[in-house]
């Protein structure tokens, strides 16, 4: 059976693959941490090639600091487009298909439609810059690729948005949550099977997409969202983005079109609501 490799393991989405591979049996899967597979060590990377010679290569790993990037440009450019470079290339030598995972911050967010895969791209961050450049650096070297772009990400592991309110939640009377940026949450765990419904299928529609679950709302109301499942007593007070300034500007409005990922894809995507309540049901039934 052919092999996969997955970057990045320790992270959230690394830990969320290797959830959803259990519980579906997925074979030949090697998770690689920082330690065992650094993508900036070219060396260490050919090793892994060669030893595993594998079908698939999944890259979870990625500099996401999206406020300190602004100060730590060039780790930022080396995790995400230098890191993604040397796995394209040893991708186009071998023949190993590459599921690269990039980020709604590639886009400008000043229009109020979803966006489409073929959108103009406009980072205004340092972050989505350097995730922008490494999605263009793999067509030089392979076109066995998928990239997927991803929005607001949380699940029960790692920290994330959900996690971080619920933690606030129980330690303060009232939390101050921006109301005027929209986009659309996505459980992990649902990106995961995405990703290894590609595996399991052989899909061969190579190319970009857009991944998130379906919905769109703010972060105030996805705050008060986590709040009502969890029964937290907290107030909930709704700012505006000018009232929370940020080293890093974020996009205002980066709700994707996923029209492409379920036709081509073959995936069924739940609403956001639906993920969250079953991600909370998870995280009360580990406490």
């Amino acid at each position: 059976m052919s092999t996969t490799l997955i970057f990045g393991a320790s992270g959230q989405l690394g830990q969320c693959l290797a959830h959803v591979a259990q519980e579906r049996g997925t074979p030949n899967l090697v998770f690689l941490a920082e330690a065992q597979g650094n993508i900036l060590n070219k060396e260490g990377l050919a090793a892994l090639f060669a030893q595993h010679r594998p079908a698939y290569c999944i890259n979870c790993a990625a500099y996401t600091a999206v406020d300190k990037a602004e100060d730590e440009v060039d780790l930022a450019r080396k995790i995400n487009r230098d890191g993604v470079e040397n796995l394209a290339r040893l991708c186009g030598e071998y023949g190993t298909v590459l599921i690269q995972i990039s980020t709604d911050f590639v886009f400008a967010g000043t229009g109020n439609l979803p966006l489409l895969e073929t959108d103009a791209t406009e980072p205004i961050s340092v972050y989505g810059l350097t995730k922008l450049e490494g999605e263009q650096v793999i067509e030089a070297h392979t076109d066995r690729f998928f990239v997927l772009r991803t929005s607001w990400l949380y699940s029960e592991y790692a920290n994330n948005f959900v996690k971080t309110m619920l933690k606030l939640g129980r330690e303060r009377e009232e939390l101050r949550v921006i109301w005027d940026q929209v986009g659309t949450p996505t459980y992990a765990i649902d990106l995961a099977g995405c990703i290894l419904t590609i595996i399991e299928t052989q899909n061969q529609q190579f190319g970009l997409y857009h991944y998130s679950n379906e919905g769109l709302t703010s972060w105030y109301d996805f705050a008060v969202a986590i709040f009502e499942l969890s029964t937290t007593p907290v107030r909930t007070v709704a700012i505006r983005t000018a009232e929370y300034p940020t080293k890093a500007t974020r996009p205002m409005y980066s709700v994707m079109d996923k029209t492409k990922a379920k036709t081509e894809l073959g995936v069924a995507i739940p609403h956001w609501q639906a993920s969250l309540r079953t991600c909370m049901e998870r995280l009360a039934a580990a406490q």
